[in-house]
Formats: structure tokens, sequence, C-alpha cells
């Protein structure tokens, strides 16, 4: 997938220099339209536009930096709000994603369809990558348990960062535990390597022989609600360039002079 997407900023921009292409750019705040879809056995898992409401406030909180991360430069937008009773898809969200997907999800690859539907304990949430739009744009979007939203009922999980965690994926970042000690790690300079995950709230703990200690409290690594607070200033770096290699317009991608866009606009 990095290959990929250096691949598309390179076709785009004529470069896959990170710093280069920021310094050509206008920095600009991405507003990302939110589809969110309810899915409910009819009794468990419904919930309200206000809660909805609320989940993309903690998004904007997140990914604006407001418990001392970088802010991202990404912001989102609650454009429509459905409930859909299905107690098959609610049940079984993993065995089901295609049909629900088909059936609920609209816009292009810039509109985040998030479902909530119950996914488990084990695994809160999945998502599919930006760089698997042009295959099967019919199945992009977020899925995640209905307990972990914001003021949810999953101890230590009901914050709602399941969705920003999720979120991330879906725009294109890695864990930070991606690849362990080994190059490249996460592609990100400054999430140090991390040889396996965060488990509940650990003070600190450094796992690789690279300095840095690991980034317990990134929203990209896994641990509990209570102790994630950030993402990093290369990470914000690295969504906004995803963001421009994959789900931009392409209005704004010919404003910003790029030879070539990918996808549909959104």
């Amino acid at each position: 997938m990095l290959d990929d997407y250096r691949r598309t900023l390179r076709a785009r921009f004529g470069t896959d220099d990170e710093r280069l292409l920021e310094s050509r750019w206008r920095r600009r705040t991405v507003v990302v339209p939110v589809r969110f879809h309810v899915v409910t056995d009819g009794r468990n898992g419904r919930l309200s536009r206000a809660r909805a409401k609320q989940q993309v406030a903690t998004l904007n909180a997140a990914y604006g930096g407001r418990w001392g991360g970088a802010d991202t430069g990404i912001r989102f937008r609650l454009q429509s709000f459905d409930v859909t009773v299905q107690p098959g898809w609610f049940a079984r969200p993993h065995a089901h994603e295609r049909a629900m997907k088909q059936r609920l999800r609209g816009g292009g690859p810039g509109t985040l369809n998030l479902f909530t539907a119950a996914v488990g304990t084990d695994v809160l949430g999945f998502s599919t990558f930006p760089q698997w739009y042009r295959g099967e744009p019919g199945n992009d979007g977020v899925i995640v348990d209905h307990r972990s939203l914001t003021n949810g009922s999953l101890r230590h999980f009901d914050r709602g960062y399941t969705v920003v965690h999720e979120v991330g994926h879906w725009i294109g970042l890695f864990h930070t535990f991606e690849n362990g000690c080994e190059v490249p790690g996460d592609d990100v300079d400054d999430t140090p390597y991390e040889a396996w995950p965060a488990q509940g709230c650990p003070r600190s703990k450094d796992t690789c022989p690279e300095p840095g200690s690991d980034p317990v409290r990134n929203f990209m690594n896994y641990g509990w609600d209570d102790c994630m607070r950030e993402f990093t200033a290369d990470q914000g770096r690295r969504l906004r360039t995803l963001w421009a290699a994959y789900r931009e317009s392409r209005r704004t991608a010919s404003a910003r002079g790029g030879a070539r866009s990918v996808g549909e606009s959104g």
C-alpha cells in the first residue's frame, strides 16, 4: 500500500515528497461529510441523532488536537443520519458487510460512511483503506460496535476513540506498531518503532532498540480510550497527503496542479 501511495502522489502531483507538496499547497482545513448509518435489531443498538452528533464532535476534537496532540487539519460534518432495523446485519456485520453497504452507503471517496452494529468485544471496529476504493468503491466505509461510541456502555472503550482509530485507517494511517521493530514501521517519522501494541493503560513502554519510547497515547495504537489523546504532526501531514492522493475531489486536485486524478469526486 505504501508503494501504491507513492505512485499515486507522483502521478497526481509529480512528486511523492510530502514536505515539498505541503510547501506548495496553501494549508487548508479538509471537511469530511459523514453519513451515519445506525443498524439495530429493533431494541439493541438503536442510537439517536444526538449521539451521532456527539461522535462527530469527538472526531473533530481528536483530529483537531484538542487533547494535546497535533491539529491534523481534518474536520468532520454530519451530512445524514439513518436507522435501519435488520437483526441479521446487526448481529453479524462482518458476514453482511457487503449487503449492508450496498443498500445504505452513499457518496464518493471523500464521504465517510460510518456504520454502527454489534461488532463484538475482541474487535471493536474495522475499516477499508483508501487504496481499496478503486477496486471496490461500494465496499468503502467504517463499521464500529455501537457500545464504543462517545458515552457508550463499553467500559474503557466509551469515549468514541474506536471511531477515531478506524477513521485513521479509512484515510490511510497504519497502526503505530505496524511491522514491529522492522523498517519501515508505520512509515511515519515521529511515531517511534513499537514491537507490539499497547494494552490497557500503560504509563510507558519501550519495546524496540530504535530511539524513542512507544507511542502509547497515540490514537493509532491499541489500549483503553482512557489513555489515548493524540495524533502526531507527521501523522497529520500523512493524513493530508493521503487525502489528496485518494479521497480529494478532481476539482480540488486540479487546482493543486495535479497531473491526473484517481477515483470519483466526493
